[in-house]
């Protein structure tokens, strides 16, 4: 299962760890995923939400 947003996209990004003596090993940043039951499509489904998708109301969480 990817680490991506259900609702907007969001993925694992990739950059360079730069150490104090500037050198560079690959590094990635994830996204801070929750599994939440929402509605889709009328639906209830447990799917993966990052918590920006969850804190602007772009989804209605079910209890």
């Amino acid at each position: 299962m990817p680490r991506v947003c259900a609702v907007c996209g969001k993925g694992t990004v990739a950059g360079n760890h730069v150490s104090h003596s500037n050198r560079k090993t690959r590094r990635t940043w994830s996204p801070n995923l929750q599994r939440a039951r929402v509605m889709i499509n009328g639906s209830p489904k447990t799917v993966n939400v990052c918590t920006r998708c969850l804190r602007s109301g772009k989804v209605q969480r079910v209890v």
